[in-house]
């Protein structure tokens, strides 16, 4: 597959160039970036043969068989909904976009036009990860209790910008990490939030919008999920833990773009170190998709998956603004 950034992002040079090329044929052959000047010297350094400003001139490229998207959340919809419709795959950065009608709208567009669009959910995607859902699903703890989700870190000042002080750009810790913490919990659990109660504090860093959010999430099955989230938090560590009936599983280090952390269970019989698979998360993302595109499986976040996400997040950041209890409402795919 041939690919096209969208977005001359962070995140794209430092994890996502190498996972397209990690796959075997794969190649990044074009950038679009609002910059001309700033487009050239980011393809000159990664390689990339061709850059420019213009979307509609590179999905008019024959040559370009997907599309990667990692711009600001607003600008998700309009550069989704113009590769889908010139018949482009697409990988789309979270949160999908603004708003859950919003991303609805991308889904269904894909599904009408015959491609494949995913979400970049890249935690479901790690080794650690992968292993806790199958201690759960093998019933190595009973009936799940309770998860708890502590995502607090220190946003390093390249990654500040307009998460910081941009809400019309999708600014915010909620749509920037409680998104990823809500797909986590789907993920591991296999049921979706019904209602959340949350608190929200800009507690230094935030201009304007959240910069660290508390919640609490109740699940059908009678589960509670606490969920913290800060850019604020130089030394907090993240993880997981799930606890059930019959053991807990402690997950340090785990909240993370690489394949780092240690995952233990905990059961009458004593403590086990839990082994996992350390492959590359952005690499078995992309892996995915592509065997997506070529009809082997689903990619390893739907676009169904990025609505729900989206919805949840966005619950949480209405129950911290109002102070109320809310009822989650996923809208139709």
């Amino acid at each position: 597959m041939r690919w096209t950034l969208v977005g001359a992002s962070t995140i794209a040079a430092e994890y996502m160039i190498a996972a397209f090329r990690a796959q075997p044929g794969d190649e990044v052959h074009r950038l679009v970036s609002s910059s001309a000047e700033r487009g050239a010297a980011y393809a000159a350094k990664h390689g990339i043969p061709h850059s420019g400003t213009s979307l509609s001139e590179a999905l008019a490229d024959p040559e370009t068989d997907a599309v990667y998207i990692s711009t600001t959340n607003e600008k998700h919809l309009a550069e989704a909904m113009a590769a889908i419709a010139a018949g482009k795959h697409v990988l789309c950065e979270k949160p999908l976009a603004m708003t859950p009608d919003e991303a609805v709208q991308m889904v269904r567009a894909a599904e009408a036009a015959g491609v494949t669009f995913a979400t970049n959910h890249h935690l479901r995607c790690s080794g650690s990860h992968r292993a806790i859902r199958d201690l759960i699903r093998a019933g190595r703890i009973g009936r799940v209790l309770s998860v708890r989700l502590f995502h607090a870190v220190h946003l390093p000042p390249h990654l500040q910008g307009w998460r910081i002080d941009n809400p019309a750009a999708g600014g915010g810790v909620i749509p920037d990490i409680t998104v990823h913490d809500a797909d986590v919990t789907r993920f591991l659990l296999d049921e979706d939030p019904v209602s959340v109660v949350a608190q929200m504090n800009a507690s230094g860093m935030g201009q304007g919008v959240e910069d660290s959010v508390m919640s609490v999430w109740t699940m059908p099955s009678g589960a509670m999920v606490f969920s913290h989230e800060s850019f604020t938090h130089p030394f907090a560590g993240s993880g997981l833990e799930v606890h059930g009936t019959e053991g807990s599983i402690f997950a340090r280090g785990v909240m993370t773009q690489r394949p780092v952390g240690e995952v233990e269970l905990i059961t009458a019989r004593g403590s086990e170190t839990v082994p996992y698979s350390v492959a590359d998360l952005y690499a078995t993302g992309v892996a995915e998709f592509v065997a997506a595109v070529q009809g082997k499986g689903q990619p390893a976040a739907t676009g169904a998956d990025g609505v729900k996400s989206l919805t949840i997040a966005l619950a949480v950041r209405e129950a911290a603004r109002t102070g109320q209890r809310q009822t989650i409402s996923y809208p139709k795919i």
